[in-house]
């Protein structure tokens, strides 16, 4: 594992959203009238992926990238000023700037401007330094010529570490060698088809079938096909591929899903992650870049994994659910090891209601609870378990020894128990009286417990 920085190498572009309301169609077409426009700028192309790794990574993150002498610039400039450490390339044509209109969080229209290719005045010392230093190297290739660059192709040739190559329909094939090319599927099927790889169809056979042709065609190590809400498609060229399935996100805006993908996984193996490894975890950090807002939350806080389930998604969850009239239940446990009296008590608590929180003792208040053995689960992974079940709709940690605290926050309607705990007077009863909720126990499936599953264990 280097010490070096991340480098990214690639056309900068200023992408501008134009974001307003449109409640009527203009009398002579019917286009909406945009009224109330705000103007939010942000970096884009290498720019975005580089803001992107260096909100992520305690790493330095170096962007080597074209930049005219115009206005354009003098914005992207500003933007990146005490983010990354921009390494400018001379270049004549112009920065390319892409504005969106947007209506909400619906794009209406894209205007671009700016010259469709650059022409690069040689590629600066501090440049050629910080590739042959790097740990890792993206190259976010926008189509606008730098990856066609001889000077840049033999810098990143002779890469410190491992590069990530993120390819553009208009650019150049990735420098043989590369550890890992990150084509989208319809990238991924145009190249395939020019370099004349036949597979039909968008299922996984002819994707795996595209990914190995283009290994071949352009002598890299591995091909990751991203395949939007499906995750990725990852093939070494020969044997069966890794597909890494993404979790479903609603809303949010998928603008720079792809520039977060290639960014963590070139992190990632900045890091020493192996390509498997790096992969799955940029599949990951893609959908949380999604979620939290996409390329229009450029400037937001860093979109790490989270260790448990944020209450704060979870209030949405809530807000949904009560603006329609629904009903709220909410139940609770150490689910240290799930097991079929879990599974029954959670399915039936789900069917009393419209969705379904579920609290979990954190590990600290698991060993006062249970003693300093348990639990055998950390809370993350049983949180992540919990959260795969079809009726669990979200999963809270709290750290205290009730849940009482935490119900006071959520304010169910709802507070289920199995039924081992039948004709005892639950603390939790006494707190859902305030809001008016209601305290239940449902049947137990006898013969089911953890600490039976423990002890049956050690015998």
């Amino acid at each position: 594992m280097s010490a070096g920085p991340v480098v990214v190498v690639g056309d900068a572009l200023l992408d501008v959203d134009l974001v307003g309301t449109a409640s009527r169609l203009t009398p002579d077409a019917p286009v909406p009238v945009v009224e109330d426009l705000e103007t939010r700028e942000r970096p884009g192309g290498a720019a975005l992926a580089a803001v992107i790794a260096a909100q992520a990574t305690r790493r330095e993150v170096v962007l080597v990238a074209p930049l005219a002498d115009d206005d354009g610039a003098a914005r992207l400039r500003a933007l990146l000023d005490g983010r990354v450490r921009l390494v400018a390339v001379p270049a004549t044509g112009g920065t390319a700037v892409k504005q969106r209109v947007r209506v909400g969080d619906h794009s209406v229209v894209r205007l671009d401007s700016g010259a469709p290719a650059v022409t690069l005045g040689g590629l600066p010392a501090e440049a050629l330094e910080a590739i042959r230093g790097a740990a890792a190297v993206l190259v976010a290739d926008y189509g606008r010529g730098t990856t066609s660059d001889p000077a840049v192709r033999a810098a990143l040739a002779g890469a410190g570490g491992p590069v990530v190559w993120d390819p553009h329909p208009r650019g150049a094939d990735p420098v043989p060698s590369v550890r890992l090319v990150t084509p989208n599927a319809a990238e991924a099927a145009r190249v395939a088809a020019a370099a004349g790889v036949t597979a039909d169809g968008d299922g996984l056979a002819a994707v795996g079938a595209r990914a190995e042709g283009l290994i071949r065609h352009w002598g890299v190590g591995a091909v990751a096909v991203t395949l939007g809400a499906r995750g990725a498609l990852l093939s070494y060229g020969e044997g069966a591929p890794m597909v890494v399935p993404a979790v479903p996100v609603t809303g949010g805006d998928p603008c720079g899903a792809g520039d977060s993908f290639a960014a963590a996984a070139t992190l990632a193996l900045a890091d020493g992650a192996v390509t498997g490894e790096a992969v799955a975890a940029a599949v990951g950090f893609a959908g949380r870049f999604v979620a939290a807002g996409g390329a229009s939350a450029w400037d937001a806080p860093a979109v790490r994994e989270p260790d448990v389930a944020a209450e704060d998604g979870v209030s949405a969850l809530l807000a949904r659910v009560r603006a329609t009239g629904g009903t709220v239940v909410a139940t609770g446990g150490c689910f240290d090891l799930l097991h079929p009296g879990h599974v029954a008590t959670l399915r039936a608590a789900r069917g009393l209601g419209d969705c379904l929180v579920v609290c979990i003792n954190s590990d600290d208040s698991v060993r006062r609870l249970k003693g300093p053995t348990r639990p055998l689960v950390t809370a993350p992974d049983r949180a992540r378990v919990l959260e795969a079940l079809e009726f669990v709709d979200a999963v809270v940690v709290f750290d205290e020894d009730t849940p009482v605290e935490v119900l006071d926050r959520l304010r169910p309607d709802v507070w289920a128990k199995g039924g081992d705990y039948a004709g005892a007077d639950l603390p939790e009863a006494a707190v859902l009286r305030r809001w008016g909720g209601q305290a239940v126990v449902l049947p137990y499936l006898d013969g089911h417990s953890t600490t039976a599953l423990v002890q049956r264990s050690r015998v």
